[in-house]
């Protein structure tokens, strides 16, 4: 694989461009490298009352809609965010994943799944009490997820 890089100081905006003979898994790493590079320097403000907090978005375990708007879930707080969930879905790095109608959750925090086959399956979190539940549509691409993350 070649990389090249050409500079043009005429362009407002930097583009990065992946030419390639067929889209293979290695292709689709990279794009996946980047979108979560670029992603991550987007930051988001979560709220608590009247407090803006500034967090890193690696902290948060899942974002779930509540009576009062979408709420982010760390591992002892929850905190509200002014977006709505298919907004935050476009937003968030690629470790994040929608798992229900619902719920988009940190796929790097998950420590266990409790699969059920008649109802949604059970996600637990590492050092918290907290869970959410993933719905039977999304399970097999969360699995998939946590696959290619093992690799």
């Amino acid at each position: 694989m070649k990389i090249r890089i050409e500079v043009d100081n005429k362009i407002e905006e930097n583009e990065v461009i992946i030419k390639c003979n067929e889209l293979n898994e290695e292709v689709k790493n990279i794009q996946v490298v980047l979108g979560d590079m670029l992603s991550s320097n987007k930051s988001l403000t979560f709220y608590k009352g009247e407090t803006e907090y500034y967090l890193s978005l690696e902290e948060v375990l899942f974002f779930e809609t509540e009576e009062s708007g979408i709420c982010a879930h760390t591992t002892d707080n929850i905190y509200n965010v002014k977006y709505k969930l298919y907004e935050l879905e476009e937003l968030l790095p690629g470790y994040f994943m929608r798992v229900s109608k619902s719920t988009i959750l940190n796929t790097n925090h998950i420590y266990s799944i409790t699969r059920s086959l008649s109802s949604a399956s059970k996600v637990e979190f590492q050092n918290t009490h907290k869970q959410v539940y993933v719905s039977r549509y999304y399970y097999k691409p969360l699995k998939i997820k946590l696959l290619e993350k093992r690799k």
